[in-house]
């Protein structure tokens, strides 16, 4: 009878083994290291990190802000753009406030504006105060009733005028005290005439006498200082704009192109779904010249659905983000490192770049993820304690803090639904979390740290180019107690 039970025992466990899958291993940064290899690199210097973000935009740096309401508006965007990377501006607000956003991005910066803002020397003082300040500006021309130039207006000349009454021909400085350019005027002759006398803004203009553009020493000294920026075929800087699946969608991508946003990307959390595909195509569709960044995936077939689609670039990552708990509260995600070698597998047969989205933590951790096949990653949180993340820094215990928030937390579809709708907020069920990150100062400190780690990593893996490491990392698995060895340990830290 005992030996009996010990048989049924044996088959009962065998047809219970046999019905349950083999389950893979899924790996994510803190599981592996790179294998250091003969390297060449005797300078940081000969290291390039110039990468595609998407079919058709090339970045000088592998690094994109998110488009997170705490990471990315435009003083992010611009400060990223500067730098060879590019920012993706958030959707968490109104059409007219994120074309806004792009807006003054575009405006930062230009070779030459070909269109610059204008404003009626009968209009009010406060009118160009305002209109300046929606456009992050501090200076406009001033036309008559045929739309020629008849002054410039800045905001020194009317820092303490606020009266509506009023008018700007009052107090901008006349056509014929202004120092103006022709046309067809070179950059290096414009510059020639801006040190010469000694000001800051050349108008430009046709025979005719209507405007031409406007070339400023801001955008000259711009190209000065930040020579390997993400610029468009105009000069201006480049800048991403983030989409839903929504009912406006369209409507909004319309908006955005029209504002001049040089990549859309779709923004849900389940990439692959039938809304998020069926959005692509729509998208493609009326607007084909643009490139349209979609996700979030994690597995080769979602990466095929969408690239079939007409997705321009992959984003990969289901729940790997610090403020993320879609794995908790779902049960569903893919460890992030397999999920790249698993999506870039299948893009790279498409000539579709991979940006791995989420669970960055240090710059060890972009190393690794380009040589998993990532072409570019996407940072939150490491950026979000930044000067030029939205929202100001606050103080806890003495120390300085700025928020970061998951965009299916609490706190976000609160934000975008309104207090008053309590019904969709009781049945909302939240992925994610608001939390506090260290204040870090300026985001050009930040980046130039990440990316001097990267280039130190790239040396030890023997390469000098993204495109050599991209997918060719030879990794070791490691265990917890290589974890902690990787880390500081045995000693107490100074700061």
């Amino acid at each position: 009878m005992q030996k009996l039970l010990v048989i049924i025992g044996l088959t009962l466990s065998t047809q219970l083994y046999s019905a349950v899958q083999v389950i893979p291993d899924g790996l994510t940064y803190d599981d592996v290291l790179l294998v250091p290899q003969r390297s060449t690199v005797n300078s940081r210097k000969q290291v390039c990190t110039r990468t595609k973000f998407s079919r058709n935009i090339e970045l000088v740096i592998p690094i994109v802000s998110s488009n997170m309401d705490t990471v990315t508006g435009s003083s992010m965007a611009i400060a990223m753009a500067e730098l060879g990377g590019i920012g993706i501006i958030h959707r968490f607000n109104t059409i007219a406030e994120q074309v806004a956003e792009v807006q003054r991005v575009k405006r930062h910066r230009h070779t030459r504006i070909r269109n610059p803002l204008t404003i009626s020397a009968h209009a009010s003082v406060t009118q160009a105060r305002d209109l300046m300040q929606n456009h992050g500006i501090n200076g406009l021309l001033v036309i008559d009733d045929q739309h020629l130039l008849v002054g410039i207006i800045t905001s020194r000349d009317i820092r303490f005028k606020s009266h509506d009454s009023l008018l700007v021909k009052d107090y901008m400085t006349a056509r014929n005290q202004l120092v103006v350019g022709d046309a067809n005027i070179t950059i290096e002759q414009a510059q020639e005439l801006l040190t010469a006398h000694r000001i800051e803004k050349l108008p430009l203009i046709n025979p005719d006498g209507t405007i031409a553009g406007l070339i400023t020493s801001k955008d000259i000294w711009a190209a000065i200082e930040y020579p390997l920026a993400s610029l468009d075929s105009q000069g201006r800087l480049l800048v991403g704009a983030a989409i839903g699946v929504k009912d406006d969608t369209l409507q909004r991508a319309g908006a955005l192109v029209e504002a001049g946003a040089d990549v859309l990307v779709l923004d849900i959390a389940h990439g692959h779904s039938e809304i998020a595909i069926d959005m692509i195509r729509r998208v493609k569709s009326a607007f084909p010249h643009i490139d349209l960044v979609a996700g979030n995936v994690a597995t080769a077939q979602g990466t095929y659905e969408l690239i079939q689609a007409g997705a321009d670039a992959i984003k990969v990552g289901v729940g790997p983000g610090s403020i993320c708990t879609t794995r908790i509260v779902t049960g569903s995600g893919y460890p992030q490192l397999s999920a790249i070698v698993n999506c870039t597998q299948e893009a790279d047969k498409y000539g579709i770049p991979v940006i791995a989205d989420g669970g960055i933590r240090f710059s060890g951790d972009i190393t690794k993820a380009i040589a998993a096949g990532a072409s570019t990653v996407m940072l939150g949180s490491l950026l979000a304690g930044t000067d030029e993340s939205p929202g100001m820094p606050l103080i806890k215990n003495g120390k300085r803090y700025k928020v970061v928030r998951g965009m299916a937390s609490f706190g976000a579809n609160l934000a975008r639904n309104g207090k008053s709708n309590a019904r969709n907020n009781a049945d909302f069920v939240p992925e994610g979390i608001e939390g506090l990150t260290p204040y870090k100062g300026s985001v050009v400190e930040c980046i130039y740290q990440l990316l001097g780690g990267l280039h130190s990593g790239m040396s030890y893996c023997g390469v000098t180019t993204i495109e050599q490491l991209r997918g060719n990392g030879i990794f070791i698995k490691i265990t917890s107690s290589g974890v902690r060895e990787s880390h500081a340990h045995d000693v107490e830290q100074i700061g």
